[in-house]
């Protein structure tokens, strides 16, 4: 088991992220052997999650499911997405697993979605922000025809300008009463 969680940025791809890895079960296997609590019934609820659980990355948002008997299904939108935490215990940093935490204005003290069993969870989060930007129109890198598309803009802006100090110069000469 490598410490190394991250691949190289531009190799890692969400889309081709579906089921947890494997590392994620010896993980669950340590907590369980770990725990005071007689070991099926620690285990075998985690057993359940990671051999149902799901992941789907499309262009609009991110999918998780899991569960037999209850089936929990969370869906979200990058547009939604507020902030993003990365969470590493000492045993998940030993076998190169962390927890991306998703979290959205749900009003919840608690994030909305933990994705488990990345090994590129570096790379995940770098992903989930860059989709998340993308989503509300904040773009990093300076686009010249989004500039050319943005002059409109700035010329209604200086028509505003101009009507504004108009109308504070009629004011002034009293031509006009506020």
């Amino acid at each position: 088991m490598s410490t190394t969680s991250a691949a190289p940025a531009s190799n890692f791809d969400a889309r081709n992220i579906s089921r947890p890895n494997k590392v994620l079960l010896t993980y669950y296997i340590i907590v369980s052997l770990l725990s005071n609590v007689a070991l099926p019934f620690v285990f075998l609820p985690l057993f359940f999650k990671y051999e149902t659980l799901r992941y789907k990355f499309d262009d609009e948002g991110v999918s998780m499911s899991w569960g037999i008997l209850f089936r929990r299904e969370i869906y979200l939108t990058y547009r939604r997405i507020q902030d993003i935490h990365l969470t590493r215990n000492i045993l998940q940093r030993w076998m190169g697993l962390a927890t991306v935490s998703v979290q959205t204005a749900s009003g919840s003290a608690s994030p909305e979605m933990h994705v488990e069993g990345i090994l590129e969870a570096d790379a995940l989060r770098d992903f989930l922000y860059t989709k998340m930007r993308g989503a509300r129109g904040e773009h990093e890198p300076y686009d010249q025809a989004a500039s050319a598309a943005m002059q409109p803009a700035d010329e209604a802006l200086g028509l505003l300008h101009e009507i504004r100090d108009s109308l504070r110069q009629l004011v002034a000469r009293g031509e006009v009463k506020v």
